[in-house]
């Protein structure tokens, strides 16, 4: 960020302004994107999401202005957001239950490379190159996905008469779904007060080098991916809803120690619960997606936007209210994370069985 905003001269505040041009972007390509996909296909979404996303980011290169840069960025984030409701989408169409579950999970699974590869792959290209190179790496990478599933993918879902307005209205009054949907962007917001607040946790409270924050943060992902992996298993001898219960109920029981842990806060300790609590969505999220995506036979990829724009929204809201409140001291940090999943407990405690 600060090599563009130098090359553009502006405040990096300008250019840390995109990250939310772009979250906005990607909530609105998952939104329209879902009913399109319900429309005209998993396949030829994804195939139109791919091409905007590689060709605008390839103009980004050419800017000429931060205020470019932030029109592009936008619309990048829009196809991309075309893109991702597919993927569960397609699951959805070919797999039920149990089965759904655990596809799911080894989607999640795979998704959580991202976070420890992304900023390596980040780091060596402006090693050698100018910032420009991670757009034209996004731009390739989009095409050779591109490639991949116009070669591989098959088209798998049903075709339903309906317009936009009517698979939202669809979605939102089904009252099965309705709790949980509610629920996952609750779970998702503790993730994010974690992601938002882990720099300052590690970095400036208790003095971790900005050389072995990587390893405190990747050790987090590493431990979702092998709660993933732990999930594969229980899925064969327990209720898909029962894990997600027991999950979000150790998060609780990890929030309360994080607000104890507040007295007298070690690094250690603190490492360990943050841990511990992100662990947890290891065998929640493809559990919760499951549970949601199951209502939905026809509008499959509808569902995964209005659980995609929620997860975000709200996500970024709560992130925001605590930083309202950041001072010094850990509390914004433990009593977002433990208010959050208070309510995520109180919520999936009211879900019953099917």
């Amino acid at each position: 960020m600060s090599m563009i905003a130098s090359y553009f001269d502006v405040e990096i505040n300008l250019v840390e302004l995109s990250l939310t041009i772009f979250l906005l972007g990607f909530a609105s390509g998952q939104f329209f994107g879902g009913p399109i996909s319900d429309s005209i296909g998993r396949k030829k979404t994804s195939l139109i999401g791919l091409i905007g996303f590689s060709l605008f980011s390839y103009l980004i290169v050419f800017s000429s202005s931060i205020y470019e840069l932030w029109i592009l960025r936008l619309m990048e984030a829009f196809f991309g957001g075309m893109v991702v409701v597919n993927a569960n989408a397609t699951v959805r169409d070919l797999f039920e239950g149990k089965e759904a579950s655990r596809v799911f999970t080894l989607i999640g699974t795979l998704s959580m490379v991202a976070p420890l590869v992304a900023p390596a792959v980040g780091s060596l290209l402006i090693h050698f190159f100018t910032w420009k190179a991670i757009f034209v790496f996004l731009g390739t990478y989009g095409v050779f996905i591109f490639v991949m599933v116009f070669i591989n993918i098959k088209e798998t879902f049903t075709y339903a008469k309906q317009s936009f307005f009517e698979a939202y209205k669809n979605v939102l009054t089904n009252k099965k779904a309705r709790s949980l949907i509610i629920v996952f962007p609750i779970v998702f917001s503790g993730m994010f007060i974690f992601i938002s607040k882990s720099a300052f946790v590690y970095i400036e409270y208790f003095g971790v080098s900005t050389d072995w924050f990587p390893f405190f943060f990747g050790s987090d992902v590493i431990f979702v991916m092998i709660m993933a992996r732990l999930n594969l298993k229980l899925i064969k001898k327990y209720e898909t809803l029962s894990i997600v219960k027991f999950g979000i109920f150790m998060q609780l029981l990890i929030a309360i120690a994080l607000v104890i842990d507040l007295i007298h806060p070690t690094l250690l300790v603190m490492f360990i619960l943050l841990t511990a609590y992100v662990s947890m969505l290891g065998i929640i999220f493809g559990n919760l997606t499951a549970l949601v995506l199951e209502n939905f036979s026809k509008n499959a990829a509808t569902a995964t936007a209005v659980v995609g724009v929620l997860n975000f929204t709200i996500g970024a809201i709560v992130a925001t209210i605590v930083s309202m409140f950041h001072d010094e001291s850990l509390i914004s940090v433990a009593v977002g994370i433990f208010t959050t999943t208070t309510f995520s407990y109180f919520l999936i405690y009211r879900v019953k069985k099917n």
